[in-house]
């Protein structure tokens, strides 16, 4: 009885299943409407200078950070829903997920290009002061030490059954 306890267990994930999909669909829904608006304020508001070229522009990437994160949450939702209740989804090749190493490198992966588009964002509003070093620093660090915890992790041979024994 305690088994199929533990072995029904596993549906619980669908609470983070679902809220995951829900951000990412309300993420979504949220960053689509903004673009519409930013486009349509553009266009009525037509007043051509830096300034607001700088702000549109900076805009755009916000947005294009939101759809990062959007995706971040999708892909939790479906790698979490592919770990726990159903691995046989049709899925794309790049989406396909058979363990937790693989739900982390892609996960990584979108994260890295998140914390891209932070510091371009930073970037873009930069104030001619030094404190954009220390931010780019900062966030370099990260990336390097995401991208040396990815490495290892495709470096790490994948041990069968047989060879645990």
């Amino acid at each position: 009885m305690f088994e199929r306890i533990l072995t029904g267990g596993r549906y619980m994930t669908l609470i983070a299943v679902i809220g995951s999909f829900i951000a990412a669909f309300t993420l979504l829904l949220y960053s689509g409407l903004k673009i519409f608006l930013i486009i349509f304020q553009t266009f009525v508001q037509v007043r051509l200078n830096a300034t607001i070229d700088k702000q549109v522009l900076l805009t755009f990437v916000e947005v294009m950070d939101l759809f990062l994160l959007a995706t971040v949450f999708y892909i939790i939702a479906v790698g979490l829903y592919e770990l726990f209740i159903n691995d046989k989804l049709v899925l794309p090749a790049w989406l396909v997920i058979h363990n937790f190493d693989d739900l982390k490198g892609k996960l990584i992966s979108v994260l890295i290009v998140v914390l891209g588009v932070l510091f371009l964002s930073k970037a873009i509003d930069w104030d001619g002061k030094i404190g954009i070093l220390y931010f780019g620093l900062a966030i370099a660090a990260i990336i390097l030490a995401l991208s040396y915890f990815l490495s290892q992790k495709i470096k790490k041979p994948v041990k069968s059954a047989s060879e645990e024994e």
